[in-house]
């Protein structure tokens, strides 16, 4: 159950805003095999200069079209399976109009002890909804 935050400068049509929103879920459903309702995502479009993302030395340059992604999940996926779906969220935005050079991914775990889908409870320890990745008796 990941949950996803998209943020990017204000100016694409709703559409294309869209379609970023949709490539990155298609690419987690894609990878890690969860179901297509399975998603939880907040879009927020920021005004132009308040995304700030430089190369971290590498070496080359962002557009003004930066895509910053965070995606939060239950910890105890392997590393192979998160440099997978960092490609494949690349390869997915760049069939609609996203550069390489302009995908930001940042990843965060915790636990099943981290999460509450709503009333105030916290479903994955009360039994409500099954801890992804746990063994089923």
């Amino acid at each position: 159950m990941p949950l996803v935050r998209i943020e990017l400068q204000e100016g694409r049509p709703a559409s294309a805003v869209r379609a970023i929103a949709d490539a990155v879920h298609d690419a987690i459903v894609s990878e890690y095999r969860i179901p297509r309702r399975d998603r939880f995502q907040i879009v927020t479009e920021r005004p132009a200069g308040t995304i700030i993302a430089e190369d971290a030395g590498l070496g080359f340059e962002r557009s003004d079209g930066v895509v910053v992604i965070q995606i939060f999940t239950q910890r105890g996926r392997a590393t192979e399976a998160k440099r997978s779906l960092f490609a494949e969220i690349a390869r997915r935005l760049g069939e609609v109009g996203v550069a390489g050079e302009d995908v930001f991914i940042g990843y965060i775990e915790n636990g099943p002890e981290d999460w509450s889908f709503g009333f105030g409870r916290s479903q994955y320890l009360t039994g409500e909804l099954a801890v992804p990745g746990a063994a089923v008796a």
